[in-house]
């Protein structure tokens, strides 16, 4: 089976009839000239264990955004501001020494209700996948990045596959969206690319990395510190991402540690 990439692949121009034959003809041609554009195929082997790990990221919002509304329950009627990890010890029977409103003395509970619920599968997921990936010969290296903990260090090894399939490592950065896009000609700038273009759960890997790095590893501290004083507060984080995206191809490439002063200087 061959994947095309629509993204990289070039429009033809002047056919009279735009149809499906005529794109299956167009796909065919491409191929039989080995100039059609291919993506890759993830192995089936590791689909499972990395559409498990997938859906743990998706409970943890729904845990996240229950835990951020009763948040602003509690901040706007009450003044009060708890700790994330002081919610579900949060009794039930709470909302009337709060002095809440009626109906948000109701909302109180089916928050807090929603808490363990959701936090007894999200355990579950992790064993799982702990046990299937503690021997990847990738997966130990990334640990010693400063700040990364066990989970970003799985998704950025099961979204990445496998390492050889990016030659430079611009393009392994780049599929982290983490590099910048434009549109020139003649030298000039005449807009911007496709940002986005990259898959969203190793782009959210890599953000969550930088933020841990940043508050974990001094040298990665000091690299921010300069880029945050000649440009945006969010482009200095992504600069950061941007640099420890690289560090972390040459960790699963190589399977050595992680030297944070090479990388950050």
């Amino acid at each position: 089976m061959h994947l095309a990439n629509p993204a990289a692949m070039q429009q033809y121009n002047g056919r009279k009839y735009t149809d499906d034959y005529s794109d299956a003809h167009w796909l065919a041609h491409g191929l039989r000239l080995g100039v059609l554009p291919e993506g890759y195929i993830y192995p089936k082997a590791e689909r499972a264990v990395r559409d498990v790990l997938r859906q743990r990221a998706h409970l943890v919002r729904q845990q996240t955004a229950n835990v951020r509304s009763l948040h602003n329950i509690l901040v706007r009627h009450t003044g009060i501001r708890l700790r994330a990890k002081r919610m579900p010890a949060l009794p039930l029977a709470e909302g009337e020494r709060l002095r809440l409103e009626p109906d948000h003395v109701l909302a109180v509970p089916s928050s807090l209700a929603m808490v363990p619920c959701l936090g007894q599968p999200i355990k579950t997921l992790e064993k799982a996948v702990s046990r299937r990936l503690k021997h990847t010969p990738a997966y130990e290296p990334l640990l010693t990045v400063d700040g990364m903990g066990t989970i970003v260090a799985q998704t950025l090894g099961l979204e990445t596959g496998d390492s050889g399939r990016f030659p430079p490592v611009g393009h392994d950065a780049s599929d982290c969206r983490c590099g910048g896009s434009t549109q020139i000609s003649n030298g000039k700038r005449k807009g911007q690319g496709n940002v986005n273009h990259g898959p969203p759960y190793l782009a959210w890997a890599s953000r969550e990395a930088a933020q841990f790095a940043i508050r974990f590893s001094p040298s990665v501290q000091g690299c921010y510190q300069r880029q945050q004083a000649k440009r945006h507060l969010r482009m200095a984080r992504k600069a950061v991402a941007h640099t420890l995206a690289r560090a972390c191809y040459y960790i699963r490439r190589d399977l050595v540690p992680c030297e944070g002063h090479n990388a950050f200087g």
